[in-house]
């Protein structure tokens, strides 16, 4: 049974898992709440002890061909856009690897005329003697087309499902590829065939009531287990953050939720990695880190070129598709427009220092290629 049958079933037919975890995500009292977050700490220690994997996002491209309504990048938002070349993309990479990372994760928006089989394949060869993982959130492909990125180096996934909700998709997916739910619904499964060891999922907390989106994202984590059983599974649980064309969430999840949401996750699913990025300040993300948390991201930016500012002399806008002149004055200094805005800003010194003085150890380096050269 395909993942997308399992998950129009679910208002009928749920795992025991499941119902476990749809009964810890219902309402709790305030110390039902501190019962739930004593068991997530707990297994937390069990099974990663004290440590924290951090990773940043490397954005490559905002170039995009889907209109979606939440994201930045959509195809009709008359931003500045950029696609880094491979040399720029070095520099950006290089600099992550002066501030300690050695987890990139690679970002770019899905137009195939800029952000191509090749061209990912180019940028992991050229940044793989600088990063022991790289990891990719691209617009989904067939299994054949990921074979020859993860061959130069990559060796993670990351596709958010955005929502579960078949209708409120189809709502905000207003056109181009982004548009096939099973499509992208399937996508982990394509990679973890190709080879990825690492599969990353998610959803974006404002689209559907944060319940509803939260089971069909553990069942989507529970059929992951289940068939891709050899790749280390991690689930993000971001809240969506302001984005150029002014989307205006239709639904809320207080830090009160996303705390439970995170404790239920982890108690559920003891084993699987949770990822907490800088869409939340500074304060929250300390404060939920030993809940659950296992991976963050630090001093992200989410522009291409926005570490060095490479790609500053090929900015160009976008108008409903169409490529025009940018409109701004000789000599003044602007950037490609980011996907969302960030919360947390500090740097990654600060996030490593402030992760020590809560007695966790930052972790920049968990996995090296020679672990399985021949």
């Amino acid at each position: 049974m395909s993942f997308a049958q399992v998950l129009d079933n679910l208002p009928l037919q749920k795992s025991p898992l499941l119902r476990r975890f749809a009964a810890l995500t219902s309402a709790k009292s305030d110390a039902e709440l501190e019962t739930l977050a004593q068991q997530a700490h707990a297994l937390t220690l069990k099974n990663f002890g004290r440590t924290m994997r951090l990773f940043a996002p490397l954005y490559l491209s905002n170039e995009c061909i889907n209109n979606c309504s939440y994201c930045g990048f959509s195809r009709d938002n008359p931003i500045l856009r950029v696609t880094l070349s491979v040399e720029q993309v070095v520099a950006e990479g290089r600099y992550l690897a002066r501030e300690g990372f050695r987890h990139v994760l690679l970002v770019a928006g899905e137009h195939p005329k800029f952000v191509s089989q090749n061209y990912l394949a180019d940028c992991v060869r050229a940044l793989a003697p600088e990063f022991s993982s790289i990891s990719i959130e691209v617009g989904p492909m067939e299994t054949a087309d990921y074979v020859p990125i993860i061959q130069t180096g990559a060796e993670g996934l990351v596709v958010y499902q955005e929502t579960y909700n078949r209708e409120t998709y189809a709502d905000l997916h207003t056109s181009g590829p982004k548009r096939d739910f099973n499509w992208r619904l399937d996508c982990a499964q394509r990679g973890y065939d190709a080879g990825f060891r690492r599969l990353g999922i998610g959803a974006l907390f404002g689209l559907c009531h944060w319940q509803e989106e939260a089971l069909g994202l553990a069942a989507h984590a529970e059929y992951l287990l289940k068939h891709c059983w050899q790749a280390q599974i991690t689930v993000s649980l971001p809240r969506l953050r302001p984005a150029a064309g002014e989307f205006h969430p239709p639904f809320s999840m207080t830090d009160r939720e996303l705390a439970q949401l995170i404790c239920a996750f982890r108690v559920t699913f003891p084993e699987v990695g949770i990822v907490l990025s800088t869409r939340e300040r500074a304060a929250l993300r300390d404060a939920l880190a030993p809940l659950g948390v296992t991976m963050m991201s630090a001093g992200s930016h989410t522009e291409p070129g926005g570490y060095t500012r490479q790609g500053r002399d090929d900015l160009h806008r976008t108008v409903r598709g169409r490529i025009v002149a940018p409109e701004f004055e000789k000599g003044e200094d602007l950037q490609a427009t980011g996907q969302f805005e960030i919360s947390d800003g500090r740097s990654p010194a600060e996030v490593a220092e402030a992760l020590r003085q809560r007695g966790f150890e930052p972790v920049w380096k968990d996995w090296d290629a020679s672990l399985v050269a021949t």
